[in-house]
């Protein structure tokens, strides 16, 4: 871990309460004179009371939503890395380096993302520690538990959005290669800062443990629509882990999990927990209140918690006056494909300047208050589609899946078994129907990655092919001078 997570570690529950809303307040001579530690500050007070308990609950949401992480840039990151943006201005502070592919070890999103998820990491590590061993306080062993594997949810998903990034994807090499440092004891001062990467197949079976722990101690739902779209529930780790078998290739188990949320016939609709489906009109999906079924798990924001200057995924998307429109659409990627036809209700999602054609998913602005989404009902179809093709071949539930999303906003086409030679041919259907509904939701260049595609170019930036350094991030200079055991990707 870098320096500056040193510091981080040792104030991460006061941190955590203070991005919860939980401020402390009215300290006497006494406690000025004899404070408690910071380093001792979980075992002192953070568990005092339930209520404490939630506020640190709230903190570590508020730590993943991060305008450096889920609160816009990780979304930015993994789109901007494909072919379907051209940068407008530039700017370094806004992801010009990973458009371009020109980072180095030393740039700020390298080491801004890292410290922000680790951070994140081990105030989930902090929390869970500290709420296994007060779980008197509560007087309620399934709450306690509910709240734990809100945690390890959370820690699952860092840890899987740190794969993507830092470390080869799972099929070069079966989970072969490095991954990153697993840490998964709560951290108080910084010696534990050696700690050497994990294995890709390693760090995957963490997060599939979290997430599978998850599923069994969370609860069914909330409630409430805004507690069921921002917390963690059954549902939402179900669906992250049908993306994350899906990063590993692993279509079976996609298939499994997807099951638990998919029909095997139309209507679909989830018949547990969360009653998640599509929307007749997609535009609900992106507009205010945005908490309907469809939306899994979302990112919120209001005027008093934004997701801080130039994060929110609007501002970069967005021409002025409502964002600084680093990025417009670009002509030859998928907003003029010959798929995405002319009357499909996804191309509502854009606006043109000049001669420009912005994204405009994310409209609210100047402030973004725009919820950031990590996970759709419609991106599970999506999987099982593919992972149903992937095993069984063009059957008629995959057919059904592409179906819903593509008649959804375009009932102009409806495909049928005739429109595929092959396998091959329904796959390429899919991965072009990902790239219309899932545009801007930062899962471009994940599907390239985790099938070791080439990274298309755009405008001058060249292809970047799967043998080349740049496919994947440096581990940051911060990490590799703080820990010793940690090695750089090559």
């Amino acid at each position: 871990m870098n320096n500056s997570i040193k510091f981080i570690q040792k104030t991460s529950v006061a941190l955590a309460f203070i991005s919860g809303t939980f401020i402390f307040s009215g300290c006497n001579s006494e406690e000025l004179l004899n404070p408690v530690p910071i380093t001792t500050i979980s075992d002192a007070s953070a568990f005092a009371t339930p209520a404490r308990i939630l506020n640190q609950i709230n903190g570590l949401y508020n730590n993943i939503q991060s305008g450096q992480v889920y609160g816009g840039r990780f979304q930015v990151y993994h789109d901007i890395r494909g072919e379907e943006f051209l940068n407008e201005t530039t700017n370094g502070v806004t992801g010009f380096q990973t458009w371009n592919h020109t980072l180095v070890a030393s740039a700020n999103e390298v080491n801004n993302l890292w410290n922000q998820v680790y951070f994140t990491i081990n105030n989930c590590n902090l929390f869970i520690e500290g709420m296994e061993a007060n779980k008197a306080v509560l007087g309620n062993d399934a709450l306690a538990n509910n709240y734990i594997a809100e945690a390890r949810f959370i820690r699952g998903l860092c840890y899987y959005s740190l794969l993507t990034l830092y470390s080869r994807p799972f099929a070069d090499g079966a989970g072969s290669k490095l991954g990153v440092p697993l840490r998964l004891k709560a951290e108080k001062s910084d010696g534990g800062n050696d700690l050497a990467r994990a294995t890709v197949a390693e760090t995957y079976a963490q997060v599939l443990e979290d997430l599978n722990f998850a599923e069994t101690n969370l609860p069914a739902n909330y409630s409430s629509a805004l507690l069921n779209t921002t917390r963690a529930h059954k549902n939402t780790a179900i669906a992250l882990k049908t993306r994350v078998y899906l990063s590993m290739q692993r279509y079976n188990d996609v298939i499994t999990e997807a099951n638990k949320l998919v029909p095997t016939a139309a209507p679909f609709k989830a018949a547990s927990g969360v009653a998640h489906e599509l929307q007749a009109d997609i535009a609900k999906v992106f507009g205010p209140p945005h908490t309907t079924t469809e939306s899994i798990l979302s990112m919120p924001f209001t005027e008093n918690d934004l997701p801080g200057t130039q994060n929110g995924l609007g501002s970069y998307y967005n021409p002025g006056p409502r964002g600084i429109g680093d990025f417009s659409l670009n002509p030859a990627g998928i907003i003029n494909n010959a798929a995405f036809n002319a009357g499909d209700a996804r191309k509502k999602f854009t606006t043109t300047v000049g001669t420009k054609t912005y994204l405009n998913k994310f409209p609210l602005g100047p402030q973004h208050l725009d919820y950031a989404p990590v996970i759709r009902y419609a991106e599970v179809l999506l999987n099982a589609a593919e992972a149903i093709a992937r095993t069984s071949g063009v059957n008629d539930r995959a057919i059904a899946l592409l179906n819903a999303i593509r008649t959804r906003s375009d009932a102009s086409k409806t495909f049928t078994a005739a429109d595929f030679a092959d396998t091959n041919a329904f796959i390429n259907a899919l991965l072009l129907e990902r790239r219309m509904e899932l545009l801007g939701e930062g899962l471009r260049s994940l599907d390239c990655t985790r099938l070791l595609l080439p990274i298309p170019g755009k405008a001058n930036v060249a292809t970047i092919l799967p043998t080349q350094p740049d496919y994947i991030w440096p581990i940051p200079q911060g990490e590799l001078i703080a820990n010793k055991a940690c090695l750089p990707n090559n």
